[in-house]
């Protein structure tokens, strides 16, 4: 299993790059949040990879982070209907942070804006999901009892803190794919303690 190609980049477009490491060109996959954040040409970068070995092919997929590509592999191995490519459409629509957000609130019609996700496709991701990242992708804390329930509890404070920034932006004009974008630079740089209105100021002044 290739988990990280850490390289040169040779070629890189809006769903696909090639990276160079150790004499060997690599074909990697990308979502349009993982491309728009790579350094042209030339320049180094490094992915987390999942690997999708069949009989007619070997395709790698790529994020600039290891959450993300976490996330990538819970949605392709646990979610039924869901392949690599149809996964590959949600990330480049939406970020890890806003998908998660959608799936813990129950908010099939933002996922269903995603193309070749239809709203039965939508319900489906909430309800094998939702669960799972409550339960922070199902990672084992030390009192479980306890444990998840604050988790589950932060999650949802978290996702209900982003949801309500987006629509804040949005009803300021602001396109979904741009106000994601800028909730998730304003929450990356105040932390996840920042409040609604911290967040909004943020995101509108970066």
């Amino acid at each position: 299993m290739i988990a990280s190609i850490n390289g040169t980049v040779i070629e890189s477009r809006l769903l696909q790059v090639v990276i160079e490491a150790g004499g060997v060109g690599y074909e990697v996959n990308v979502p349009i949040t993982t491309s728009e954040k790579l350094p042209g040409p030339g320049n180094k970068a490094k992915l987390f990879t999942y690997a999708v070995y069949r009989d007619d092919a070997q395709s790698l997929y790529g994020f600039i982070h290891r959450e993300d590509r976490e996330f990538f592999k819970l949605l392709v191995e646990k979610v039924s209907g869901v392949g690599p490519k149809m996964a590959l459409t949600l990330f480049s629509k939406l970020s890890t942070n806003m998908l998660q957000a959608a799936i813990v609130s129950g908010d099939a019609k933002l996922l269903s804006q995603c193309p070749g996700i239809g709203k039965k496709t939508a319900e489906r991701l909430i309800i094998e999901l939702r669960d799972k990242v409550n339960a922070g992708f199902g990672t084992a804390p030390s009192s479980p009892a306890i444990a998840n329930e604050n988790i589950a509890a932060e999650t949802s404070a978290g996702a209900s803190k982003f949801q309500d920034a987006i629509a804040a932006l949005s009803a300021l004009g602001y396109r979904i794919a741009e106000a994601d974008k800028a909730v998730n630079r304003a929450i990356a740089k105040l932390g996840p303690s920042a409040s609604v209105e911290e967040i909004i100021k943020t995101a509108l002044n970066p």
